[in-house]
C-alpha cells in the first residue's frame, strides 16, 4: 500500500486526526461509526477494529468523498474516494 506523510495530507484531514488524538468533538454524526473494510483493502481485523472519520471538502454539498479510518492500534489510512484506495498515513514522516 502506498504511503502518506502527515504533513502531506489536506489540512482538513490534518484536523481530523487532532480531534481523533483528542477524543473529539467531530463534526458529523457518523464520525467515529465502525468501518467494515467490505472493499479488503486494509488489512483484515475483526469487526469493530476500525473508525472512519469525515475529512471535509470544501465546496462539496454533502460529506464528500474523503474520510480518515482509524484502526485501534492507531494506524491511520486515508482515502480521497470513497474507499475506492487508501494511503497509510505515516505520522510524523515522509511520504
Amino acid at each position: 500500500m502506498r504511503t502518506i506523510a502527515e504533513s502531506a495530507l489536506p489540512a482538513e484531514a490534518r484536523d481530523v486526526i487532532r480531534r481523533i488524538d483528542a477524543g473529539g468533538p467531530f463534526q458529523y454524526r457518523q464520525d467515529g461509526v465502525g468501518f467494515q473494510n467490505r472493499e479488503g483493502l486494509l488489512p483484515r481485523q475483526p469487526s469493530g477494529y476500525y473508525r472512519e472519520y469525515t475529512v471535509v471538502t470544501p465546496g462539496a454539498q454533502d460529506r464528500g468523498a474523503r474520510r480518515l479510518v482509524h484502526g485501534e492500534q492507531g494506524e491511520l489510512y486515508y482515502t480521497p474516494d470513497h474507499y475506492r484506495s487508501f494511503l497509510w498515513v505515516v505520522r510524523g514522516g515522509v511520504s
